[in-house]
Parts: structure tokens; C-alpha cells; sequence
């Protein structure tokens, strides 16, 4: 049940941010109907995620601390600025942009109630220093390739991520032997990489899945554990009852 909940959270912070990235590049008004609705449904189910979750938490105070930013994410920002005109203070700069800025802490929220799964997929095959080694080869390489081919630091990296990830779009190509020579450690990486990430994720499913059997495991057995302690309570109680009938018995 918790897990249907938490999944549920998931893709409703998942589909507001989708709304406010069609809404930032004009396909969609996120201010008019349906879309207005569907916004304002997902914040009120957002409202009563955290105030439930801190009416049930027994440390309302490391409830509130580890919770920053789901907190965040449901402050009525349209509301605020509207009623305090802050639109005149930031008329230099769009408010749907501030306004998107803040509706992306959903997903410190989303990271939030998935950290212990993260830290667990993490140390599973120490992935996260593979992690650390792409993500700086993924730097150096790009900083080596806008330089050698002489293009910005923006169409290198998207250069380098096409390459590492072995999509291979073709529309920018190294020409220099430095920078094949790049493509190529970056060819390298993206194999090494993916199937590393195809074995964690095996494992990670598979020790998940042992540990879901375990937990099952354990409840059967305190469910019998307890069964017995009531079998053996009534045991005692008729044992008691039929001695006492003995002695009534036998003094009769």
C-alpha cells in the first residue's frame, strides 16, 4: 500500500512538472481550464501528503526538517505573488520562469521519499564511483572537444552525451584526431557503462525482491508465533479449568 502511495506521488509531481514545461514553451496555458484544474488537484494531494504525514510522525520536529522542501512545493506561489504584486518587483524577468523554478522542487520531493532506495542502488556494485568517473569524463571530454573543434561548450557536451550513451545522432562529428580520440575513450566509457548499469540494476531488483520474500517470510511467522501464544494461553486456561473440576470433584 505504501509503495502504490509513494508511486502515485511520484507521477502526480512527475506530470506537474510536464504541465509547466509545456506551459514555459507556450504549447499549453497551465492558468486555463482543464489544465488549471489538473494543477490545482495535484497541490491539494500535495497539501495533504505532508500536513498527514506530520500529523502521523512521532518527531514533529525532524519531520519538519527533513521535509524542507516538500514543504516548499506546496506554497501557493501564485497566490503570494498576486496578492503581495510582486509581479511589478520582477517585471524584468518572466514570472512563469520563477514560478517553474520553484514548481521543480517536486522533485527534491520525489528524491526525498526515494533516498533510501538511491542509497541502496548506489552502493549496490559500487556504482556511484562509476557515476563520479562519467560524469568527469564526461566534463573533461567536452571541454577537450569544444576546444579542438573549435564549437561551444553546449554543443560539445550534448556531443559527449550522445556519444557516451552510444545513441550516436551524427549531427556533430569530431574532425581533428584529438577530438576522434575523445569520441573514441567515450565510445569506451558508454559500453563499460550501460552494461555495468544493466548488472546493478539486475541485482538491485533481484536483492529488493529477496528482501520483499524475507519481510513476507517474517510476518507469516510472527502471524504463527502469535497464533501459538494464543493456542498455548487457552491450553493453560483449560488445563486450569479441567484441574479445577478434578478437585471440585473430588471433594464432592
Amino acid at each position: 500500500m505504501r509503495r502504490s502511495y509513494n508511486a502515485l506521488i511520484i507521477i502526480l509531481a512527475t506530470i506537474s512538472i510536464i504541465l509547466s514545461m509545456l506551459d514555459i514553451s507556450g504549447i499549453i496555458s497551465i492558468v486555463q481550464k482543464p489544465y488549471v484544474y489538473v494543477d490545482a488537484s495535484i497541490w491539494l494531494m500535495f497539501v495533504f501528503d505532508y500536513f498527514y504525514g506530520l500529523m502521523v510522525a512521532k518527531d514533529k520536529r525532524f519531520y519538519f526538517r527533513t521535509h524542507i522542501w516538500d514543504l516548499l512545493a506546496i506554497i501557493p506561489l501564485n497566490a503570494l505573488f498576486s496578492f503581495f504584486r510582486f509581479n511589478r518587483i520582477f517585471k524584468l524577468v518572466s514570472m512563469q520562469r520563477i514560478l517553474l523554478v520553484f514548481r521543480f522542487v517536486r522533485l527534491a520531493g520525489i528524491i526525498g521519499k526515494l533516498q533510501l532506495k538511491l542509497k541502496t542502488f548506489l552502493k549496490t556494485n559500487n556504482i556511484v564511483y562509476l557515476f563520479y568517473v562519467c560524469g568527469l569524463m564526461l566534463l573533461v571530454s567536452s571541454f577537450i572537444y569544444s576546444l579542438s573543434e573549435h564549437v561551444s561548450l553546449g554543443n560539445a557536451f550534448w556531443w559527449a552525451l550522445a556519444t557516451v550513451s552510444t545513441v550516436g545522432y551524427g549531427d556533430i562529428s569530431p574532425h581533428t584526431f584529438i577530438g576522434r580520440f575523445a569520441a573514441a575513450l567515450l565510445m569506451i566509457l558508454g559500453v563499460g557503462f550501460i552494461g555495468m548499469l544493466t548488472s546493478t540494476l539486475t541485482k538491485f531488483f533481484t536483492e529488493e525482491h529477496k528482501k520483499s520474500e524475507f519481510v513476507q517470510i517474517m510476518h507469516v511467522l510472527h502471524k504463527l508465533e502469535r497464533q501459538n501464544g494464543e493456542l498455548s494461553t487457552r491450553i493453560s486456561a483449560l488445563e486450569q479449568q479441567l484441574h479445577k473440576n478434578e478437585r471440585e470433584k473430588n471433594k464432592d
